[in-house]
This record gives C-alpha cells, structure tokens and sequence, in this order.
C-alpha cells in the first residue's frame, strides 16, 4: 500500500471539504443558497396531519455540482 497516495488523497480531500465548508459561510446569505428546496422541480405534498416534501429539483442542482467538483479532484490526483 502507497501511504503518499493516501495521504495526498486525504490532505486533498481536506483541503476541499474545507474551501466547501468556507464557500458555505461567505455564501449561506445570498439568495441561490436560500432558495435550495424551493426549486422548481421540487415537489411538497401536504395533507391533513400529512406532509411530504421531495426535493428533485435541489437534488439535480447538489449532484451536478459535486460531480463538477469530484471530476476536478480526481483528474488533480491522476496528473502525471
């Protein structure tokens, strides 16, 4: 087992999930972030004493950007 290939995995991987985490901070008040949930494409079901919420639309929007963000990490590890 390569230990320098898991570490630079790990430290990458850290290093993202913490340029995520201050994305999140700056950004938690704009208006994109705020709206996840009321996208259109999300659905919200509510009955007497029911209520069910299905967020597609948001789901579409999180998937599409962490593929974005997974693609770039991994063609960064996989450089020559």
């Amino acid at each position: 087992m390569d230990f320098q290939l898991v570490g630079r995995i790990l430290l990458i991987f850290g290093i993202v999930v913490a340029i995520l985490g201050g994305l999140l901070i700056i950004f938690g008040q704009s208006s994109f972030l705020s709206r996840l949930g009321n996208l259109p494409g999300d659905v919200r079901i509510e009955g007497q004493g029911f209520s069910c919420f299905i967020p597609i639309g948001s789901m579409f929007i999180i998937s599409l950007f962490l593929t974005i963000i997974i693609n770039v990490v991994v063609r960064l590890i996989n450089r020559p």
